[in-house]
C-alpha cells in the first residue's frame, strides 16, 4: 500500500489575531503568513513581552520597578534593571528635545488633578503650585555605571504612561521580527499602532483616525486614513478621561510646564519609526500645539504629524505629510 501523498502547500497568506489586556487597555496583534502554527506562536511571545513589560513599568503595581523607584527615589539611589535604567535615560532625551512639553516626571501633578485612578478634579492652587515644584527631569538623577536613579526633590515620581504602550509595542515588533514575521500590525488601545512590512495585496497596512466626537456625526468620515510601513502612529487626544467645570473640559493630558491640562490642542498624531518615539511625541505635540509640528519635524526629519484644534468655535487642522480626509480640506493648513 502507497502512503497518501503529502499535501501541497497553498502558499496562500492566513491571518492569525492575538489579544492581551495589559497597561490599562487592550493589546490586539493581526499576522499574516504561510504557517498558521508559526504565527500564533510569534503572536503569543510578544503579548507574553508586553506582559512582562507591564510587571516592571507600572505605575499601579506594588511590585514594578517604577514603584520602588517612587517610594525609594528621594532618599537615594535606586539601583534598576538596565532596561528599565535605558527606557528612563531616553524618556530625560525626549522631556529635554520637546523642552518639557514630555515629562515622566508628571506624576505629582496628575495626582492633584485627580487623574490618577480618578475623573479628574481641579486643585487648589496650593496643591497645585506644590504638585509642580515636584516636576521636572532636571530634578532626576541617572547614574549609567551603577544602573540607578534618584530624585532630587521630595515627593517626586514618575509615571510612563505617556511612554510605556509605545516602548511595548517596540519590543514586541523585534520578537515577531526575531520569528520571520513580516506582516504584522500592533496596536494598543487604538492610540499606537505599528505597521510592520506590508498586508497582503496593499502597499501599506491602513489606519484611521477618528474624529472628536463633536464632529463624529452620521457617516461621517475619518479624520485621516495613515499609510504604514515599518513606521509607527500614535495619537493623543483631550478627550476620555476628562471632567468639566465652570471653566469647561479638562483633558486627562496635563502640561508639565504649566501644570495645567493641555488646551492649545485637541488632538494630535505623529507618524515615525520608532513607537517609543511616536507615544511620547504624540503627547508632546497636543501639548505644544500648532508650534510643535514644525519644531519635532526639524528635530526627527521622518515625521509626519497632525494637529486638530479649536479656536473660538472653529475648528483648524495643521499638517506635514499627512493628508486629512477631503471632507476637512476646509480647515486644513499645511506645515
Amino acid at each position: 500500500m502507497n502512503p497518501p501523498p503529502e499535501p501541497v502547500p497553498s502558499h496562500q497568506p492566513v491571518a492569525v489575531r492575538a489579544a492581551l489586556e495589559a497597561m490599562a487597555t487592550r493589546f490586539e496583534i493581526l499576522l499574516y503568513g504561510e504557517q498558521p502554527s508559526a504565527l500564533r506562536a510569534a503572536a503569543e511571545e510578544a503579548l507574553a513581552e508586553v506582559e512582562r513589560l507591564e510587571a516592571r513599568l507600572s505605575f499601579y503595581r506594588p511590585d514594578s520597578e517604577i514603584t520602588r523607584l517612587n517610594q525609594h527615589g528621594a532618599t537615594g539611589p535606586v539601583r534598576l534593571l538596565p532596561e528599565v535604567w535605558t527606557l528612563l535615560h531616553r524618556a530625560v532625551s525626549l522631556a529635554r528635545a520637546t523642552g518639557g512639553a514630555f515629562d515622566i516626571t508628571v506624576a505629582p501633578l496628575m495626582e492633584a488633578w485627580g487623574f490618577t485612578g480618578g475623573p479628574g478634579h481641579r486643585p487648589d492652587p496650593a496643591t497645585l503650585q506644590a504638585a509642580r515644584e515636584r516636576v521636572g527631569v532636571q530634578h532626576l538623577e541617572l547614574d549609567r555605571p551603577n544602573w540607578s536613579a534618584r530624585f532630587l526633590r521630595p515627593g517626586m515620581r514618575i509615571d510612563l504612561g505617556g511612554i510605556g504602550k509605545g516602548y511595548a509595542i517596540e519590543q514586541a515588533v523585534e520578537i515577531l521580527r526575531d520569528a520571520g514575521i513580516t506582516s504584522a500590525l500592533l496596536h494598543g488601545g487604538t492610540s499606537t499602532a505599528f505597521g510592520l512590512g506590508t498586508p497582503p495585496d496593499a502597499e501599506a497596512w491602513q489606519v484611521a483616525i477618528d474624529p472628536p466626537p463633536e464632529l463624529r456625526q452620521p457617516q461621517a468620515p475619518p479624520l485621516a486614513v495613515v499609510n504604514l510601513r515599518d513606521r509607527a502612529l500614535s495619537v493623543s487626544a483631550v478627550w476620555g478621561k476628562a471632567f468639566t467645570d465652570e471653566e469647561g473640559q479638562h483633558g486627562h493630558v496635563i502640561d508639565p510646564r504649566t501644570g495645567r491640562p493641555a488646551s492649545d490642542a485637541v488632538l494630535a498624531a505623529v507618524v515615525t519609526r520608532s513607537p517609543t518615539d511616536a507615544d511620547a511625541l504624540s503627547t508632546a505635540l497636543l501639548v505644544l500645539g500648532e508650534p510643535g509640528l514644525e519644531q519635532l519635524s526639524r528635530l526627527w526629519p521622518d515625521l509626519r504629524g497632525l494637529v486638530l484644534s479649536r479656536r473660538e468655535g472653529n475648528w483648524h487642522i495643521r499638517t506635514h505629510g499627512l493628508e486629512p480626509h477631503p471632507a476637512y480640506q476646509t480647515i486644513v493648513k499645511s506645515l
